[in-house]
């Protein structure tokens, strides 16, 4: 079971993600007057960000226990390359990236130097809607034999802005279906967000709004597993607290908490299930502007 573990880890693994010194500022004025919350890039601006997860696992496989624990490192650069029609172009750069899995059925690291150094180019709304993230499609790397793509992890990567000036203590909605696919599984999450202005800080240097924001969701997938068919079916929820610098329209960082849960079943064996439950922390740094 294993690769079922992998699989759904480094799936997970891929989501969107911060870290970094922040102190309450909270203007008064800015508490006061409506904020108006959206993208701003320059055409040649560099933002390069890093992002670590960490994600424990825990699998009841017919009253055996299994554990797990993934831990991911990632380092991006989005680079400006101009408009595309309303919404902004960036070539994106995969500087580094690297996955370490850890198990009671011991210890797996997949060779990501495919990865390492690919670019593809991603059209972002000012809003924070990721338009068209394929080429991120061709960029694959393998684990144990199942041929998997980066585009998920970028689904998902901006937070969505409101549309609307808005005050501290306003909420706006926001709904994602992300569905990645690998040479073995395809899964298919589907995750509504209510997010909330909370109020300023400075991060970094930067004035900051502090966005909160409470997702639940729910998950579907299919796919072999050594040989047998497996359908997949869960839950998802969490929380965010993002950092959003309004002057220079730049998303800071971000902290992820999330537990998921599943159960996969396997046609060899019906009325056979795979219980598991995922606690996950992700983590998004804006290093370099």
């Amino acid at each position: 079971m294993s690769s079922l573990a992998a699989a759904i880890v480094l799936c997970a693994a891929a989501s969107v993600i911060g870290s970094g010194a922040a102190s309450k500022s909270d203007p008064a004025s800015a508490a006061q007057e409506a904020t108006v919350l959206e993208y701003k890039m320059a055409e040649g601006r560099v933002l390069r960000y890093q992002l670590t997860n960490s994600t424990k696992e825990v699998s009841d496989v017919m009253g055996q226990s299994i554990e797990a624990a993934t831990k991911t490192k990632s380092d991006y650069s989005f680079r400006a390359k101009g408009r595309k029609e309303a919404n902004y172009l960036f070539e994106v750069t995969v500087n580094d990236m690297e996955t370490s899995i850890s198990s009671t059925q011991g210890n797996l690291s997949p060779d990501m130097s495919p990865v390492k150094g690919k670019t593809f180019d991603m059209v972002l709304s000012p809003l924070g809607a990721e338009v068209d993230v394929s080429g991120a499609e061709a960029i694959t790397f393998n684990v144990q034999g199942s041929t998997r793509n980066i585009a998920a992890g970028f689904k998902m990567f901006f937070p969505d802005l409101p549309g609307r000036p808005v005050k501290v203590g306003d909420s706006w909605p926001s709904n994602h279906t992300i569905e990645d696919k690998s040479s073995t599984m395809t899964l298919t999450m589907a995750i509504e967000a209510v997010n909330t202005l909370e109020g300023f800080e400075t991060v970094e240097g930067l004035e900051c709004a502090r966005i909160s924001s409470k997702f639940t969701g729910s998950m579907s997938g299919s796919g072999r597993i050594q040989g047998a068919e497996m359908t997949l079916s869960g839950t998802v929820k969490g929380t965010d607290i993002i950092y959003f610098a309004p002057r220079e329209g730049t998303y800071v960082q971000s902290t992820t908490d999330m537990v998921r849960e599943a159960t996969v079943s396997l046609s060899s064996a019906p009325g056979a299930s795979i219980f598991s439950t995922q606690t996950s922390t992700m983590e998004v740094k804006l290093v370099s502007r």
